[in-house]
């Protein structure tokens, strides 16, 4: 249907289908976010519901959106409840029926646009419908969303919140970073708990600082907890120590273990670096489980990309390392073989080695992630390639990507902003 315009109450109607175009649910509304400046609203995704629940399937899984339905892209199907963020316009409920004057919304068409990121749909026309007492039959008229436009309106910040949820946290940093001090602390109220984790976990130390100082104490608990071990350490290394101990005596003891251990290590060591939420099993593990493991969607693709091999206890500090097995290697073997029998003996690296020493070893071994270990050969976690990255890169340099990327965006959109 490339080209073509297709009505909200059509969709509406549509069955979900899966991969295999079996139908799973059906189509309820459609979730929209307002455009910038003079952009059409675009079309997010859908509410759609499936196993009595109502559920959001992001527009960028469905392959197909036709006659026979929306068919998904993949057979992944996320079954968490629907609910409306800050700045999102559910087509069917706040603008079909909604009055404009003397006339009501009855229908809204949308229109697909294709660009080198796929297709993506915006909201193109308005028809609008009114009844008089000389005509049986209604008047009918197609307008162009922008003579309506206060039918899409919403504050500009919760509209810049909406935008942002499907956004890499590091194009949400770069979007972050060019606004003022203010409207990012507003712009973070309004974020998720694991979309405001994300979007720290790209910025400097100093610039989360500056956000998470706007959260009160339950809501930066949540936040902290949704971030990655090696991120945490560093932002709470930049906190007065009053406020890092309040929030490490706030944690479960567990983790603020774990975090004391992190923050003992000097400023860019591989400890310092490092991370402890790595895979570990033992040596009687089989195949099977390992890839069962590393297809966990919460894990890293750094991490996922290979299973660190120990003996018990298999939480950092482990038992004695005993090697390494790749992703690789595991889709070649049976999945029955012990991973004791496919290792890999890659060395490991002190807590004590500097940043560019461990950028070091990651490239000479064409490593994704390199295990750290004590003097006495137990795990006590790895460091990734990216934090490496993020480390030994010049500073400055999420600033010039942000110009670099605002000019491709407005490349893209036919012209450079001024």
């Amino acid at each position: 249907m490339a080209g073509e315009l297709i009505y909200a109450y059509r969709v509406m109607r549509l069955p979900l289908l899966d991969h295999g175009g079996k139908a799973i649910g059906r189509i309820e509304d459609i979730v929209a976010v307002p455009g910038r400046k003079d952009q059409a609203p675009r079309v997010i995704g859908f509410v759609a519901s499936s196993q009595r629940r109502r559920i959001f399937v992001n527009i960028g899984r469905i392959s197909e959106l036709g006659a026979e339905g929306a068919r998904l892209g993949s057979w992944d199907v996320d079954l968490n409840p629907f609910n409306r963020r800050h700045g999102e316009l559910l087509i069917g409920r706040h603008v079909i029926d909604r009055r404009v004057g003397d006339e009501t919304v009855s229908d809204v068409a949308l229109r697909p646009i294709a660009d080198e990121r796929g297709t993506r749909w915006e909201v193109a026309k308005v028809r609008l419908m009114r009844r008089t007492a000389l005509r049986r039959r209604p008047l009918v008229r197609f307008v162009d969303w922008f003579e309506v436009s206060s039918l899409f309106a919403t504050t500009e910040i919760a509209a810049e919140a909406a935008r942002l949820h499907d956004m890499h946290p590091s194009d949400v940093a770069a979007t972050i970073r060019a606004l003022p001090v203010t409207q990012r602390r507003q712009l973070a109220v309004m974020l998720d708990d694991d979309r405001l984790a994300d979007l720290l976990e790209e910025l400097p130390e100093a610039e989360q600082i500056s956000i998470v100082e706007g959260l009160d104490g339950d809501r930066l608990m949540n936040v902290l907890d949704e971030m990655e071990y090696d991120d945490l350490a560093d932002l709470l290394g930049e906190m007065p120590g009053e406020q890092r101990t309040r929030i490490l005596e706030a944690m479960e003891p567990d983790e603020a273990a774990v975090m004391r251990t992190l923050l003992s290590y000097g400023e860019g060591t591989a400890g310092g670096l490092m991370t402890p939420e790595v895979i570990v099993m033992g040596p009687n593990a089989t195949v099977a489980s390992a890839l069962a493991e590393i297809r966990q969607a919460d894990w890293l693709v750094s991490i996922a990309a290979q299973v660190f091999v120990c003996r018990a206890p298999f939480k950092p500090p482990t038992g004695k390392y005993l090697g390494v097995v790749h992703f690789q290697r595991l889709l070649r073997e049976p999945p029955g073989m012990d991973l004791g029998s496919c290792l890999v003996d890659e060395p490991s690296i002190s807590p004590h080695l500097t940043d560019r020493e461990v950028a070091e070893r990651l490239a000479t071994y064409n490593l994704l992630a390199i295990p750290v270990c004590d003097d006495y050969g137990q795990l006590l976690g790895a460091v990734t390639v990216d934090d490496v990255l993020d480390r030994v890169l010049p500073a400055g340099w999420r600033q010039r990507r942000r110009q670099v990327s605002t000019v491709g965006d407005a490349r893209s959109q036919g012209g450079v902003e001024p």
